[in-house]
């Protein structure tokens, strides 16, 4: 049986990047609690993806397909979310977008394109959220983050820039809400065997190199962050605000 701090019986989530990834598992993990929820993808994976994970856990699912670049389009998925749910307990921010080129070259296009995605339409969800969550006096969000919210990383300074943003933005807003009752964390993922780092994955000197600095022995998968997932959206974390938890195997601290 689930223990009470950790039940979401009744609970409305709402999981952007939820049709792939990380994204897929943090949702997954919210539905088996028993929370209801909407994920949000870019492409038609998004309504397969609903479909699987509704017959897997048996929860109720429902999927919006958004182009979270586009501003008004993040504000219309949000204002669709709440005319499903009828409020907004939880909110778990996971989509975002990869772009590598050497910093020399990186163009500045597409720096506004990883930052309008990555940092600005994170924002955008969290203010949105907390004008639902803050008049209730409670609500979880949920940011993902990265290990380059606290190093630079090769290549990716657009990508490094932004989530060093959102560790910080989620800072600011505890800062602000907690203690209004509205708990704002964040993830960040160490290295994920994910489509986003298939890249990474198949560089011959970076891959081996970075396996060979986890103390687990392995990258990550989506299941390694339902737990702490879990725990951020629960009330087994009514007392944790502002932090940005790394789950990466022991990456940070080798």
């Amino acid at each position: 049986m689930l223990h009470p701090l950790f039940d979401l019986t009744g609970r409305k989530a709402l999981v952007t990047g939820g049709s792939r990834g990380l994204g897929y598992g943090m949702a997954e993990v919210l539905l088996e609690a028993s929370a209801e929820v909407v994920i949000i993808g870019s492409s038609d994976k998004t309504l397969t993806s609903a479909s699987e994970l509704a017959a897997s856990t048996g929860g109720t699912v429902h999927p919006l397909q958004v182009d979270l670049s586009k501003r008004e389009q993040v504000t219309e998925a949000f204002n669709k979310t709440l005319n499903i749910l009828g409020t907004l307990d939880i909110l778990v921010v996971c989509h975002g977008i990869q772009r590598r080129y050497p910093s020399e070259q990186f163009p500045l296009e597409v720096w506004d394109e990883v930052l309008e995605v990555n940092l600005s339409s994170v924002f955008m969800l969290n203010q949105l959220a907390g004008r639902v969550m803050l008049p209730k006096g409670k609500g979880k969000i949920i940011n993902v983050a990265s290990l380059l919210s606290f190093s630079g990383g090769f290549t990716v300074p657009a990508y490094a820039a932004a989530k060093s943003g959102v560790s910080r933005f989620t800072m600011s807003l505890a800062n602000e809400w907690a203690a209004r009752g509205v708990n704002v964390n964040a993830i960040a993922p160490g290295y994920m065997d994910t489509d986003m780092n298939t890249t990474l994955k198949a560089d011959g000197n970076r891959y081996p190199a970075i396996l060979s600095r986890i103390p687990a022995g392995r990258w990550g998968t989506a299941a390694d962050v339902k737990g702490v997932t879990l725990l951020l959206a629960s009330d087994a974390s009514d007392y944790i605000n502002g932090v940005t938890i790394p789950v990466d195997g022991g990456w940070m601290g080798r």
